[in-house]
C-alpha cells in the first residue's frame, strides 16, 4: 500500500477544510452529542460531581452579532469541550436576551412604528415598512401602534435575529446543548423573573419610593447607575451674583438654568472664607428666593469660587447633598426634558413667576439661554461665559445627556445604603474563583463605590412586568401602600391586562378599583436571574439540585458591574451563596489602531463573513490565542492570526492522513527517538492539562501547536523513511510511534479545532473524538491501547524528555540548509556529512543516526567533537 493510498474507507483522497462545519454540525446534532439528560449510564439522575454547569451569556437578540461575541464565546466553548473530554456531562445552555430597550430601537426603526399606549389592539396589523431604506428614529416619522401590537412585533423580530445567531453559533463549533435553549421574554423566563421579585418584596429586599431619578429624556425611562457613562462635552462656567449678609457672593456655575430649583448653597466646613456664612441664608437672584447657607465634605474649596449652588437636581453630587442635609425639593425639568409649566411654590413674587415663565416650555439648552439674559438684564452675572469641556453623565445607549426627575420608582437593595450587605458581597465575591483572579477587584471596587439602591423600573414596554396592581381610593388616587400581589399560580401575568384576585376589569381606574402597574422591569433584573432560568429553579427542582450553583460564569470584563455583579446579588438573596465557583472574564477586541471595536463606534467585524472567508477552526485558533483578560488586536484586512489557525488545521488534514495512510502494522515502541518524542508528549500533555485546569486555554494551545509543528517538520520527516521500508521492528516501532502521537495531538488540539479533529477522528474511529477521554501521561508510558485496534506498546517510557528530538531536529535543519546552500535538491544523495556536536549530545545523535542518514539520504556520517552543534561541510554524490 502507497503512502497515499486511504487506509480507511472515509478517508478522503485530498482532505479539505470547506464544508466540515455543514457536515459536522448536522452529525452532531443526530447523534446528540452535546445533549445534555442529567442521567447516568444506568438512567439513574447524575450526582452533582459528576457535572460541569456553565452560566452561558444570552447575547442580546437585536441586529447581529460581533467579532467580541466569536471572541468571548469561544473562550468558553474551550472550557466545555475540555471538561466534556475529562469525562464531565456538561451543562451548557445558550439564551437570548430579546427584552429592552435595544430590541425596542432596532424594532422601532425596522418597521417605523412607535408605541402609543392609549390605541387599541388591531388584528392582523402590517407595519409600515420591513426592514427597507426608509428608517428613521424620530418619532414623527413613526406610526403610533398599541402596546400589544408592538410587542408582537418585537417578539417577530428576535425570533428571526435569533435563528440567525443560531446558525452562527452552530458554525463557530460551539458544543451548546440546542435543547436547553432559553429567551429572556418566554412564559418562563418571565414567571421566573416575577417570582424571584415577589420574593424580593416580600423579604424586603424590593421596595418603592418617590426618589431623584436619573432620566434619559429621549427614550423617556429611568436609568440605573451601572448604566451610565460619562462623556466629554462641551460646556461654560457663568459667575451669577447672589445677595449675602456680606453683601455680593459669587457662585460659578455650568447650569444656570437651574437656578429656580436651587434650594441651599454650599462650602467645605474647612473653608475659611465662608465658615461665618455658615447657618445663614443668601438670595438668589431674579428670583429672590432666601436659600440656607450650609456646609458639606463633598464642596470643592478649589473650584471656582468654592461655593456651589444645590439645584434639584442638577447632578449626582446635588442629590447626595439634598439626601444628607434633607432640603426641599423643587423640581423644574419634566419627563420631556422641558420646564414644566408651574413654577415652583418658592418663587412667591410676581417678578418671581414672570421670570419663570420666561422658561415654561423650553428644552435645556433654550432655557440656559434665556436664563443669562435675565440675570444681564438684572445686572447679575459676571462678564461672558467661560467655555470648558467636562465629563456630563449620558444613557449608554443615548445621546443626550441625563436629567434627574422625582419620580415613583421600584428599587432592589444593592449595598449602595447599607454597608453590612456590601460587605456580604464582598465576601461571596471572594468565594469565586476569578480568572484572572485581578478582575475581582474591579468587582469590590464597584461594590464600593455604590452610591444608591439598584433602580429596575423602566418605562418602556417589552419586557418583564412588574406583577403588581394598586388600590385605588374613592377619588380614583392611588391608596399609600396599598400594592396588590398575585398569587404565584397567577404568574406570568401583565397588569395591565390582568386582574388582581377579587376585582373585575370594570374596576380598573376607577375610583374605589385598582391600576395596573405599567411599568416593566430593567432589562438587567431579567438577565441577573439566568442561572435560575436555565437551571429550572422555578419549573424544575431536580434539575436545579444537580446543577447549581454553576461551576462557571464567562462574561465580558466590561460587565462585571451590571450583570456579574446583578446575578451574585440575587442569589446571594435566594440561597446564600455566590451562584458560581469560578469566573472567566474575556479582554476585548481591539481595532488595528488599538480602540476597542463595539457598534457604536462603527468599527466591528461581522463575524459570519469571516467565518465563511477563513473556516471556524481558523477563527477559533485567533479566539483560543488570547488568554482570558487580555485584549486581542483584529485586522479585518489582514487577520494573519486567523490565517495561522487556517494553516494548521490543514496540517492537522494533511499529517494525519499521512501518517494513517502508512502500511504495516504498529509494533512495540523500541527506539530510543521514537519513545523521546513520546516523552516529550507525554510532558505536553501534562502541561496543557494543568494548563485548562487553571482555565489558561491560551497555554494549552501554545504548548500543544509548538509540539506538533516539532513532530511534522523534524519528527515525522526523520522517520518516514524508517516507516516505509525499516526492518519489522524498527518499522514497528516509528509506525506504533507515529499513530499514538497523533491521536493524542488530536484529542488536545479538539478543543480548538473542533472541525478539523473530528474529521480525522471519523477515520479511524468510532464515536466522536469531543467524548473522548482526555489524554493522560499515562498512555504514553503505560503500553495502554492508545489507539484502539492495533495495540500500540510504548513500554515505560521516562517522564522527563533529555532533548533529544530537539537536537536531533536541529541536526536535520542543519543538513537541509547545507543542501540549500549548495543549491541542491532535499532528494539529493550526500557521499558524505560530518555534524559537529557536543560531547554531551553525542549520543543522541548516535542513538538517531540511521534516521538521520536516512532522511538526509548520506551514505558516510561522521560525528566529531565541538562546542556547539553544527552540520560541516557535505560531499554530495556525483550525478
Amino acid at each position: 500500500m502507497s503512502a497515499t493510498t486511504p487506509a480507511t474507507p472515509g478517508m478522503p483522497d485530498r482532505p479539505a477544510l470547506e464544508g466540515l462545519e455543514q457536515k459536522w454540525d448536522r452529525l452532531w446534532e443526530e447523534a446528540g452529542t452535546y445533549r445534555f439528560d442529567g442521567v447516568a449510564a444506568d438512567g439513574t439522575p447524575l450526582e452533582r460531581d459528576a457535572i460541569y454547569s456553565i452560566d452561558t451569556p444570552p447575547p442580546t437578540a437585536s441586529g447581529s452579532l460581533h467579532v467580541g461575541h466569536v471572541f468571548s464565546y469561544t473562550h468558553t466553548d474551550l472550557i466545555a469541550r475540555f471538561q466534556r473530554m475529562r469525562g464531565k456531562h456538561v451543562f451548557y445552555p445558550m439564551g437570548w436576551d430579546d427584552n429592552g430597550l435595544p430590541t425596542e430601537r432596532r424594532v422601532q426603526n425596522y418597521y417605523g412604528v412607535r408605541v402609543d399606549p392609549t390605541l387599541p389592539y388591531v388584528e392582523g396589523f402590517t407595519p409600515p415598512q420591513e426592514g427597507g431604506d426608509n428608517k428613521s428614529s424620530k418619532a414623527g416619522d413613526q406610526l403610533p401602534v398599541s402596546r400589544r401590537n408592538f410587542i408582537e412585533l418585537c417578539e417577530r423580530l428576535t425570533e428571526e435575529d435569533e435563528e440567525k445567531f443560531e446558525h452562527l453559533w452552530r458554525t463557530l463549533g460551539l458544543s451548546v446543548d440546542w435543547k436547553q435553549s432559553y429567551r429572556t421574554i418566554s412564559d418562563d423566563a418571565r414567571r421566573t423573573s416575577q417570582l424571584a421579585f415577589l420574593r424580593n418584596l416580600e423579604r424586603g429586599e424590593a421596595y418603592q419610593a418617590d426618589a431623584p431619578t436619573l432620566w434619559d429624556v429621549t427614550f423617556r425611562t429611568a436609568v440605573a447607575q451601572a448604566e451610565l457613562e460619562d462623556r466629554e462635552q462641551p460646556g461654560a462656567y457663568s459667575t451669577l451674583l447672589f445677595e449675602s449678609q456680606d453683601g455680593e457672593l459669587r457662585i460659578d456655575t455650568t447650569r444656570p438654568e437651574l437656578l429656580a430649583s436651587c434650594v441651599a448653597v454650599v462650602a467645605h466646613p474647612d473653608d475659611e472664607r465662608y465658615r461665618h456664612l455658615f447657618g445663614t441664608t443668601v438670595t438668589t437672584p431674579v428670583f429672590g428666593v432666601e436659600v440656607p447657607f450650609v456646609k458639606h465634605e463633598l464642596a470643592q474649596a478649589d473650584k471656582g469660587t468654592g461655593v456651589a449652588m444645590i439645584c434639584t437636581f442638577g447632578d449626582v453630587t446635588d442629590v447626595i447633598w439634598w439626601r444628607e442635609l434633607q432640603l426641599p425639593s423643587r423640581s423644574v425639568i419634566g419627563f420631556d426634558g422641558r420646564f414644566v409649566t408651574d413654577a415652583p411654590e418658592a418663587l412667591e413674587s410676581e417678578a418671581a413667576k414672570a421670570a419663570y415663565a420666561e422658561l415654561a416650555g423650553k428644552t435645556v439648552f433654550s432655557a440656559k439661554k434665556t436664563m443669562l439674559e435675565l440675570l444681564q438684564a438684572a445686572g447679575r452675572v459676571v462678564g461672558d461665559p467661560r467655555p470648558i469641556t467636562h465629563p456630563v453623565k449620558f444613557f449608554e445607549k443615548g445621546d443626550k445627556p441625563l436629567e434627574i426627575v422625582s419620580t415613583l420608582q421600584w428599587y432592589i437593595k444593592n449595598g449602595g445604603r447599607d454597608e453590612s450587605l456590601q460587605e456580604r458581597l464582598v465576601t461571596h465575591g471572594r468565594e469565586i474563583s476569578w480568572h484572572p483572579e485581578h478582575m475581582r477587584t474591579r468587582y469590590e471596587n464597584w461594590v464600593h463605590g455604590l452610591n444608591g439602591d439598584w433602580l429596575i423600573s423602566r418605562q418602556r414596554f417589552f419586557g418583564v412586568p412588574i406583577p403588581v396592581w394598586y388600590r385605588l381610593d374613592e377619588q380614583g388616587e392611588r391608596v399609600p401602600g396599598g400594592v396588590l400581589m398575585p398569587s404565584i399560580d397567577q404568574l406570568p401575568l401583565d397588569p395591565t391586562t390582568d386582574v388582581p384576585a377579587g376585582y373585575e376589569e370594570s374596576q380598573r381606574g376607577e375610583p374605589g378599583g385598582f391600576a395596573g402597574e405599567i411599568d416593566i422591569m430593567d432589562t438587567w433584573a431579567t438577565s441577573s436571574l439566568t442561572p435560575q432560568l436555565a437551571g429550572g429553579w422555578a419549573a424544575d427542582a431536580e434539575l436545579w439540585q444537580q446543577i447549581a450553583p454553576f461551576d462557571l460564569r464567562p462574561q465580558g470584563q466590561d460587565i462585571i458591574r451590571t450583570w456579574l455583579f446583578s446575578t451574585l446579588l440575587r442569589s446571594m438573596f435566594e440561597d446564600g451563596r455566590a451562584p458560581w465557583k469560578h469566573a472567566a472574564l474575556s479582554g476585548w477586541i481591539l481595532d488595528p489602531d488599538r480602540k476597542k471595536m463595539s457598534k457604536s463606534k462603527g468599527n466591528v467585524v461581522t463575524p459570519l463573513g469571516m467565518l465563511e472567508d477563513h473556516g471556524s477552526d481558523g477563527v477559533r485558533y485567533w479566539a483560543a490565542s488570547s488568554r482570558l483578560g487580555v485584549d486581542a488586536t483584529l485586522d479585518p484586512q489582514n487577520p494573519k492570526m486567523i490565517k495561522i489557525g487556517r494553516r494548521l488545521a490543514m496540517k492537522v488534514l494533511n499529517a494525519a492522513k499521512f501518517v494513517l495512510s502508512m502500511e504495516g502494522a504498529p509494533g512495540e515502541v523500541t527506539e530510543r527517538l521514537d519513545r523521546e518524542m513520546l516523552a516529550e508528549l507525554a510532558s505536553v500533555v501534562r502541561t496543557a492539562t494543568r494548563a485548562f485546569e487553571s482555565y489558561d486555554h491560551a497555554k494549552a494551545l501554545e504548548v500543544t501547536e509548538a509540539f506538533f509543528w516539532t513532530f511534522c517538520d523534524d519528527y515525522l520527516e526523520l522517520v518516514k523513511e524508517r516507516a516505509y521500508s525499516g526492518d519489522e521492528a524498527r518499522r514497528g516501532s516509528a509506525i506504533a510511534a507515529l499513530r499514538t502521537a497523533i491521536d493524542v495531538q488530536l484529542r488536545l488540539l479538539a478543543p480548538f479545532l473542533p472541525f478539523a479533529t473530528e474529521e480525522v477522528w471519523s477515520w479511524s474511529h468510532e464515536g466522536s473524538i469531543h467524548v473522548a477521554p482526555w489524554p493522560t501521561p499515562d498512555e504514553l508510558g503505560n503500553g495502554s491501547d492508545a489507539m484502539g485496534a492495533g495495540a500500540v506498546a510504548t513500554g515505560a517510557i521516562s517522564i522527563g524528555s533529555t532533548g533529544m528530538l530537539a537536537t536531533v531536529g536541529r541536526a536535520l535543519i542543519g543538513i537541509r540548509r547545507a543542501k540549500t546552500d549548495a543549491k541542491a535538491s532535499q532528494k539529493t544523495a550526500v557521499a558524505s556529512a560530518v555534524i559537529a556536536v557536543p560531547a554531551a549530545l553525542r549520543e543522541h545523535l548516535e542513538a538517531a543516526a540511521d534516521d538521520l542518514r536516512a532522511v538526509g539520504r548520506i551514505r558516510d556520517l561522521a560525528l566529531v567533537e565541538a562546542d556547539e552543534l553544527a552540520v560541516g561541510e557535505i560531499v554530495l554524490e556525483e550525478a
